[in-house]
């Protein structure tokens, strides 16, 4: 029996794949390390099939359903998650709250769509991943990280004021369309009044 088994199943972070347009395989393959829960919409069933992993529900309508009924065969135990409106990510979304998930990874959401999951915050950790950036938002006030150097999207509604603490420095970010900042090898603290987010480069470009 591999070790994953004795991870109780909601403690890790579920994948919800919405779009694979910009990932392949490898991108998404560390997520899978501990065997979450895969939800995949009915346009990426086939792509995320060819990848060799392995899926517990695809969010389909009812035409698809009944055209793929072979899948829940197939892809056993697979199960189908009805939509309606073609409304994916809420209704994954709620399958996850309702199921006691607490976090998902997102692939392939629009990052600029972000503020209207922040309701969700209260239930679920979410990471949104838009090819080639990985963003997660920080919604306690401050949020402290150690990072390598890097170039990191800070994305909050226009006017949202963040403060950005490293060692030798601090400094007060303005946030504008698209703001990016250089942060040096070490410890940076954000802090704000408003939940942001923090976009970090995860892929080549």
């Amino acid at each position: 029996m591999s070790s994953h088994h004795f991870v109780k199943e909601q403690q890790e972070p579920a994948l919800l794949i919405l779009d694979t347009k910009g990932f392949g395989y490898e991108n998404i393959a560390p997520l899978l390390e501990w065997s979450p829960t895969v939800l995949v919409t009915q346009e990426e069933v086939h792509t995320v099939i060819s990848w060799g992993i392995k899926i517990d529900l695809i969010i389909a309508g009812m035409d698809f359903q009944k055209e793929n009924y072979n899948l829940l065969e197939e892809q056993y135990p697979v199960k189908f998650l009805g939509v309606n409106n073609e409304d994916y990510l809420e209704e994954g979304l709620q399958y996850l709250i309702a199921t006691k998930h607490g976090a998902v990874n997102i692939i392939g959401f629009d990052h600029q769509q972000v503020f209207g999951l922040e309701a969700k915050l209260s239930f679920l950790d979410l990471v949104v991943w838009d090819a080639p950036m990985r963003y997660f938002p920080v919604k306690n006030g401050q949020f402290k990280k150690w990072f390598a150097g890097a170039s990191l999207q800070l994305h909050a509604p226009e006017g949202t004021f963040i403060e950005i603490q490293e060692e030798d420095d601090s400094q007060i970010q303005r946030i504008t369309y698209a703001t990016f900042i250089e942060v040096e090898e070490g410890t940076v603290v954000f802090k704000s009044d408003k939940i942001f987010w923090i976009g970090e480069f995860v892929m080549e470009v």
